[in-house]
């Protein structure tokens, strides 16, 4: 994530201001500008075009700092989300703005990184949208089909969250990751297909394989011996689908931190992007990086900010996800 600035007082922003904490001044995002802008009294912006901008009705719904392109509209990630909690449903309102601030985190993410967004009005069949699901009254899988994204609100409870991440024996679960991860089975759909399916196969094995008997196999014995030389996960020794997926996550994991790092001075890349071998972003910045933040994270008794070791061979993963960015 970039740096904001108050373009009023020059004060510093983070991703989430609603309004500048010195000077006062009500914000929001602009998604076409990729930058937090002063809306007036009114709550409207109007860009450089003339064209007027205003305040997402979600505002008061789920803490939306963006701005949508007409008077009372949702802006264009909360537009995404095809379902959210019922008006009734108070644990699920309660824990419904924290996986919408994962969510847009994740939109702007993917914009700079150059990945299309093509939500179901684009594409009726395959575009993208959210089910943001409250497992107050039924049972919630996440998971991805054809374009739509289920996710348990639950996982934004923090005590949830951390027990079922216990529990499965996992180094690290957040709502965030779990966009990362489930947006992976989306462009896996979206991009891999003629000369890259062969590619795909080649590194990450072949996809056609029942995936309802690796589920079962792998809740019934687990990953196999030796995973950590070619996976970078547990979960992602399941399946074909469940590795790429995992290695996407993994990419936005790296890309956002690293360029957050740079924002802030404490690392010398303009940007990811700017790398033509993902491998060597990873070899020559993330891992030093990562180390220092590990040790960071010790030194106020925390656990590893990024619990995890890169094999070679899921170096090379990482550079097939990273060049679907570039094609």
């Amino acid at each position: 994530m970039k740096a904001f600035s108050c373009r009023v007082c020059g004060n510093a922003l983070y991703f989430g201001n609603s309004s500048c904490v010195q000077c006062g001044t009500r914000l929001g995002f602009s998604r076409d500008e990729k930058a937090i802008v002063p809306v007036d009294e009114h709550g409207q912006y109007v860009d450089a075009s003339g064209r007027v901008w205003h305040v997402c009705a979600n505002s008061g719904l789920s803490g939306c700092t963006w701005l949508a392109d007409a008077p009372g509209g949702r802006c264009f990630s909360c537009r995404l989300t095809r379902t959210r909690p019922s008006d009734d449903d108070v644990k699920g309102l309660s824990e419904y703005p924290i996986a919408e601030s994962a969510k847009r985190r994740l939109i702007v993410e993917l914009d700079d990184l150059g990945f299309a967004v093509p939500t179901r009005r684009d594409d009726p069949d395959t575009g993208l949208a959210f089910d943001l699901l409250s497992s107050v009254n039924e049972k919630v899988t996440i998971g991805h089909a054809d374009g739509i994204i289920t996710l348990d609100l639950a996982e934004s409870n923090d005590v949830h969250r951390e027990q079922l991440r216990v529990s499965m024996d996992e180094p690290y679960r957040t709502m965030l990751g779990h966009f990362r991860h489930e947006i992976g089975h989306f462009y896996w759909q979206q991009l891999v297909t003629g000369d890259l399916l062969e590619a795909f196969r080649e590194l990450f094995g072949d996809e056609r394989a029942s995936y309802a008997e690796a589920v079962d196999r792998h809740y019934s014995q687990g990953a196999p011996a030796g995973w950590q030389d070619e996976f970078i996960s547990q979960y992602a020794t399941m399946h074909p689908w469940e590795d790429f997926a995992e290695t996407f996550a993994h990419y936005l994991h790296i890309c956002d931190t690293v360029e957050t790092a740079s924002a802030y001075g404490l690392a010398t890349v303009a940007s990811p992007k700017q790398f033509s071998s993902f491998r060597d972003l990873v070899t020559g910045v993330w891992v030093p990086l990562s180390i220092a933040l590990n040790q960071i994270n010790r030194s106020m008794g925390k656990d590893p900010l990024y619990p995890f070791v890169i094999p070679p061979p899921v170096l090379d993963k990482l550079d097939f996800v990273a060049r679907l960015a570039r094609t």
